[in-house]
This record gives C-alpha cells, sequence and structure tokens, in this order.
C-alpha cells in the first residue's frame, strides 16, 4: 500500500475519534488539525477538508460551518464505528478491537 494513502487512511480514524470525542456537540477543524499534527499527522487545511469530505461521503460525519470554520459531528453511523459495533468502511484504517 502507498505511504500516502496508508497516511490519510490512518488519519481519517483519528480524526472520527477526535470528533466522536467532541460529542454530542461538534468539533472544529481547528482542534482537529492541532489533534493531528500533535501525533505527527499534520495535513493543511485543504488536505484536513478533503479528508472530511470523505468521511462526510461515507455517511460517518455531517459538517457544518461556522464564520468560514468548519465543523463536523459524528453521525449515527460514526460512531457504530468507534465503537465497533458496525464494519469499518474501506478507507479508514480503524485497528483490530482488543478485547
Amino acid at each position: 500500500m502507498e505511504i500516502e494513502q496508508m497516511r490519510r487512511e490512518d488519519a481519517r480514524w483519528k480524526m472520527l475519534r477526535v470528533i466522536d470525542a467532541g460529542r454530542p456537540v461538534g468539533v472544529n477543524e481547528g482542534i482537529i488539525r492541532r489533534v493531528l499534527s500533535d501525533l505527527n499527522l499534520p495535513f493543511s487545511q485543504a488536505e484536513l477538508r478533503r479528508e472530511l469530505a470523505y468521511l462526510r461521503d461515507l455517511g460517518l460525519i455531517e459538517i457544518g460551518e461556522v464564520d468560514g470554520e468548519q465543523f463536523a459531528k459524528a453521525t449515527a453511523a460514526g460512531v457504530a464505528v468507534v465503537e465497533y459495533t458496525a464494519a469499518a468502511p474501506a478507507g479508514v484504517a480503524r485497528p483490530g478491537k482488543v478485547s
């Protein structure tokens, strides 16, 4: 697998976890970028928005915008993926569940 693809898929999982942690309110893109950067996965704003759109298109999150900044909220499907009650879709590198 291509390294850049692995990076994106790993980041999508971590983004979904951050967004889930922010429930029931949304998490703004600045917080998501900061967490990814702290995890040594820096993303530009354009890259982050592209990956948020990918998660939205999978039905895992909803995206809104306030004063030009995007925020994301987990959908029921996104919560199910994070809680391991639903299969992770292709393109999201969710690790195996540890018992």
